[in-house]
């Protein structure tokens, strides 16, 4: 088995709103399907505040939106608009091409609110890349729980421990939320050939190293790792199955070829048909990156 460390990068985008960039990294430019992972604040705005992600364009992935504290409102290209709670999931699947805004709600806007999650894009196979955009929302409720000693684990999308979650996937994959004990062990799943931790909160052994809070480590080939918490914490577990083929990754565009990404473009300079307005969030637009 190896075992990579992976340390991230903090950026701030303004009034005090933080994201650690843990993937892509040199070390992992993805883990099983997961090209992207996110961590969103902590963050504490004050009332009359909040979070603004103009309407923006995305093609050949799904993005995964998974909440500690607040609410966000997602809205899309589709139609949909969503209030998004901890507990709950969004699971936006791009394929060819969608548009998505993601603001605070109005109530959390005047009155304030903290704010924390975590964002991951899965890419999508070759054979999905450009399927139909589609815009799925589950609540706690329909996610499912896994006791295990020491510990609690709601599995948000693939299968893993023993449960398989309702979250439409087009790979093997999974992607967990783990609290627990100091002291419980858990072996991570044998179906799966790349696995990673994320460690939210508190301490923890994986695979040899050891992890703080916002480290990450993630493995690949033979055994499966060992998962052990050295105090209370919060760990996000995720992976799957080898990607079918490297992937190019610019802005918010995933593909599996450079034609792909620049007809993506050219198509969002120009405002073409295949990114139509969000609607309810119509005026605003954040323009194609010059770099």
């Amino acid at each position: 088995m190896t075992t990579d460390f992976i340390d991230g990068k903090q950026k701030d985008l303004g009034d005090g709103f933080k994201v650690r960039r843990m993937l892509p990294h040199l070390k992992a430019r993805h883990v099983g399907p997961f090209v992207f992972f996110d961590q969103m604040g902590p963050a504490d705005f004050a009332g009359d505040t909040g979070m603004d992600v103009r309407p923006h364009p995305h093609i050949g992935l799904a993005t995964v939106t998974w909440l500690f504290d607040g609410a966000i409102r997602h809205r899309d290209s589709l139609g949909s608009n969503v209030d998004i709670h901890p507990g709950d999931v969004n699971w936006m699947t791009a394929g060819r091409g969608i548009v998505h805004s993601e603001r605070t709600p109005p109530t959390e806007r005047h009155d304030g609110q903290k704010l924390h999650g975590i964002q991951v894009w899965v890419t999508l196979p070759k054979s999905h890349e450009e399927i139909a955009p589609e815009f799925h929302h589950h609540a706690a409720t329909e996610l499912p729980k896994v006791d295990v000693p020491g510990g609690r684990l709601v599995v948000i999308a693939g299968d893993a421990f023993g449960a398989v979650s309702p979250v439409r996937v087009f790979a093997p994959m999974f992607f967990v939320e783990a609290r627990l004990e100091k002291g419980a062990r858990i072996p991570m799943p044998a179906q799966h050939a790349e696995w990673g931790a994320y460690v939210v909160e508190g301490a923890a052994r994986f695979g040899g190293l050891d992890l703080k809070a916002l480290d990450m480590a993630v493995a690949h080939d033979g055994e499966p790792p060992t998962l052990e918490a050295l105090e209370r914490s919060l760990v996000m577990l995720f992976g799957g199955a080898p990607l079918d083929g490297e992937r190019h990754l610019w802005w918010n565009f995933v593909a599996s070829s450079k034609e792909l990404i620049e007809a993506a473009k050219a198509d969002w300079s120009a405002q073409a048909g295949r990114f139509p307005v969000v609607p309810g969030d119509e005026h605003e637009r954040i323009p194609l990156p010059t770099y």
